[in-house]
């Protein structure tokens, strides 16, 4: 038996993607429950099988090497063809058993999903899940990989080839109008009224990073002449907001998040106002089509759909959430 045949287990290549993912020894190792030495030795054998270093170091940093590069692209290839062998095995047995993988956008106000899901949960426990929060970027790759089952995201999104493969490889369905709320310090303006993007050209904001949904979505109302001026970036809600109301920089956030989160927030010091130029998007969930070939994904969508029409004060919901 080659040596390539007992060290070329799934196993040894989650262990080997988890590392690409973390590029840290340490972390990686406490995400998938083992020790630094075992995850080491392990990467090692993989090293000592395949002939060449998979991981270089600079420093204290880690990077892929060629070799390594080349086994990421067929680690991923091999986990997705085991993974589609368990899933279609799967296909055909009954509804309510079965794992389902759901990445969510990182900078989505995903309360909702988790009440479906604790719902769900109760009547069908047999039924397990993996939930994961991704960029843009990532999550549509996750999805086109088969990394995922179901998505949950803002659309309209310009990240890849959305509007040709929406339409032909996935089948989506929005529950959301939201739209982009600008907490502003500028007293001029009044609570809830819209004033265009002009008023705030020479603005300081806080806002999210570039990878996130709404910072590229504000740069698309701004214009190429006149870019936002953004000093600082943070990837959590939470502390966006709290910069902005310790500083003079004015955020923006998403109107589901406000409506949760309102009474947390100081509304002497921060005006919730929109832009005349603003058109809004939704919070849609994203799957490929194969996916409703199979009955515990069949399941799932006809539950998610229930719960929807049962909570169609979807703003109302959020702050009972948070006021309960």
């Amino acid at each position: 038996m080659p040596k390539t045949d007992t060290i070329l287990s799934a196993k040894s290549l989650h262990y080997f993607l988890q590392l690409i993912d973390t590029m840290n020894y340490t972390q990686a190792a406490q995400i998938l429950g083992i020790t630094q030495p075992a995850l080491t030795q392990q990467v090692k054998k993989l090293e000592h099988a395949i002939g060449a270093p998979l991981f270089g170091q600079m420093g204290k940093k880690l990077y892929l090497t060629e070799a390594g590069k080349e086994m990421e692209t067929a680690a991923v290839e091999l986990l997705n063809t085991i993974n589609g062998v368990v899933s279609d095995i799967q296909e055909y047995t009954q509804a309510d058993k079965g794992h389902i993988s759901v990445g969510i956008l990182n900078s989505l106000q995903s309360n909702i999903f988790y009440q479906f899901l604790g719902e769900f949960n109760k009547k069908y426990p047999d039924v397990t899940f993996t939930i994961n929060y991704f960029d843009r970027k990532e999550l549509w790759r996750r999805l086109d990989t088969n990394q995922v089952d179901m998505a949950i995201m803002y659309l309209p999104d310009n990240t890849k080839k959305e509007d040709t493969n929406l339409r032909h490889q996935y089948n989506y369905e929005s529950f959301y109008d939201d739209k982009l709320v600008i907490l502003t310090h500028k007293t001029t303006f009044e609570a809830g009224e819209s004033y265009p993007v002009s008023r705030f050209v020479n603005i300081k904001w806080v806002a999210y990073p570039d990878n996130f949904y709404l910072t590229p979505l504000m740069h698309g109302y701004f214009g190429k002449k006149n870019k936002p001026i953004i000093p600082i970036k943070i990837g959590s809600t939470k502390e966006l907001i709290k910069m902005a109301e310790n500083s003079d920089y004015d955020t923006f956030i998403t109107q589901s998040y406000y409506d949760a989160h309102r009474y947390e927030i100081d509304s002497t010091n921060l005006t919730p106002i929109y832009l005349k130029e603003e058109h809004g998007f939704t919070i849609s969930y994203v799957y490929r089509k194969g996916k409703l070939e199979i009955p515990r994904m069949q399941n799932l969508l006809k539950e998610w759909e229930k719960f929807l029409d049962k909570h169609q004060n979807f703003s109302k919901l959020l702050v009972d959430q948070i006021k309960s």
